[in-house]
């Protein structure tokens, strides 16, 4: 699978991804790649992250890769089922957090907790870092086990965002690539 035959859909965490995030470089530098859009970025509310999700998808002309990070993560597992069957080909989900940290994630993050632990409808790989803060390594392969998703550990790499120094995040772009070819060969 080519980046240039398929639609790339970056799903965004809490707060967005500011500009110097690999999500927003990846928007910028890869021709057919959007952001899915949220009304709210701070106080999200999972209805409405999921029906934008959906709508984007809907959207699409192309085979869909979902490109997730953080509570985008588990928005993304929360829209898996209502998606139009057969449009999404894979997603790529970094830094899932676990949102029952309640210290970390507290009770304005609407309804996304509890995260829907059945396999997701199509491919996909977890990246996760054996520091991130918002998810213990374990508990990060909990997720892809119960996804079904392939599982890499990114090393100590914190929450794989511009505070923890992944900018352009080149091996991002790589795992992405690795990730499409392992769809073409399944394909």
């Amino acid at each position: 699978m080519k980046i240039a035959d398929i639609d790339i859909l970056i799903i965004p965490g809490l707060s967005n991804s500011g500009p110097d995030h690999w999500q927003s470089r990846w928007e910028r530098k890869i021709r057919n790649a959007r952001r899915v859009e949220q009304a709210d970025w701070e106080t999200p509310m999972i209805g409405d992250w999921v029906g934008n999700i959906v709508q984007a998808v809907a959207r699409a002309s192309r085979p869909v890769i979902l490109v997730a990070h953080s509570l985008g993560v588990s928005a993304t597992a929360h829209a898996a089922t209502k998606l139009p069957a057969g449009i999404v080909a894979g997603a790529l989900l970094v830094a899932a957090p676990d949102l029952t940290q309640s210290n970390i994630w507290p009770a304005r993050h609407g309804g996304f907790d509890p995260v829907p632990l059945g396999q997701l409808p199509f491919r996909s790989c977890l990246v996760a870092s054996t520091n991130d803060p918002y998810c213990a390594l374990e508990r990060a392969r909990e997720f892809a086990t119960a996804w079904g998703s392939a599982f890499i550990e990114a090393g100590e790499v914190g929450h794989v965002n511009s505070d923890s120094g992944h900018g352009p995040w080149p091996e991002g772009l790589m795992r992405l690539g690795w990730f499409l070819k392992q769809l073409e060969t399944a394909g």
